[in-house]
């Protein structure tokens, strides 16, 4: 059985990209879903001098586990301030320093919103260049604005929006 890892590229309780990941996931009939919450692996501060002293924290090690297990992502990011959330870019420099491919040259479902009506399309823009580098197969992308407006009872409400999803989600699973 195929096995897909999707999480939110934030450390909000509350995240609505984790909220969307999960969503897109329960989409996808016959394969194995891994949810990854950002808190369940706090990570200090990326820096070389810390790294020099303490070495690869133990969180990272155990993230970069799940990574290798997946044939597939699904990440939904959160944009602050026009890019990555801290906590998410933060995991990012982490794992870069176990294995540069962090995405393990598996396909990806790339995801964004917020609740502003250009839902994270800046992050998602950077994203889209920067993650094959990181060894993402970014299959195929999708924004969803404003987040309050346009998702309600654990699904899309706005149709189009929702059959846009649901083809992305089609052209990802036919990847994996």
């Amino acid at each position: 059985m195929k096995k897909i890892i999707a999480l939110g590229g934030s450390n909000s309780k509350n995240s609505i990209n984790k909220t969307l990941a999960t969503y897109a996931a329960s989409k996808i009939e016959g394969v194995q879903v891994n949810i990854i919450d950002l808190n369940d692996f706090e990570l200090p501060l990326y820096g070389a001098d810390f790294e020099a002293e303490h070495g690869i924290p133990e969180n990272a090690t155990k993230l970069n586990d799940i990574l290798k297990s997946g044939d597939g992502f699904i990440v939904s990011l959160a944009e602050h301030n026009g890019s990555y959330a801290a906590a998410f870019k933060n995991m990012i420099d982490w794992l870069s320093r176990i294995d540069l491919k962090i995405w393990n040259d598996k396909p990806m479902l790339l995801l964004a919103t917020s609740s502003g009506a250009r839902g994270a399309q800046t992050v998602l823009q950077t994203a889209k260049s920067f993650f094959p580098y990181l060894g993402a197969k970014v299959i195929i992308d999708f924004s969803l604005p404003s987040f309050y407006d346009n998702f309600s009872e654990n699904e899309i409400s706005k149709k189009d929006l929702k059959e846009t999803l649901n083809q992305s989600i089609q052209i990802f699973e036919q990847a994996i």
